[in-house]
């Protein structure tokens, strides 16, 4: 699956985007997070406050325990504010 990152989390990690395939234990949005949190300094500082990120699954716009079987696409980003 292809994931994206947006405004901060793409300057922490470094990167804008990338293709992945998780372990069989990633079953969620929130397990994903935890197991890219543990794949280097970059991904641990993006995700250090997980409550904050927001996630879409496929462009929609999904919780935190939103299953991601079937995504083609996961994007993550902060809190967006209105200007």
């Amino acid at each position: 699956m292809k994931l994206r990152y947006f405004a901060w989390v793409r300057e922490r990690i470094g990167k804008p985007e990338e293709e992945i395939e998780p372990p069989a234990g990633v079953a969620t949005i929130a397990d994903l997070v935890t197991w890219l949190s543990g794949r280097g300094e970059e991904y641990a500082h993006a995700f250090e406050n997980p409550r904050v990120i927001r996630a879409a699954i496929d462009r929609a716009h999904v919780r935190s325990d939103a299953a991601i079987s079937g995504a083609r696409e996961i994007a993550f980003f902060p809190p967006m504010t209105g200007g």
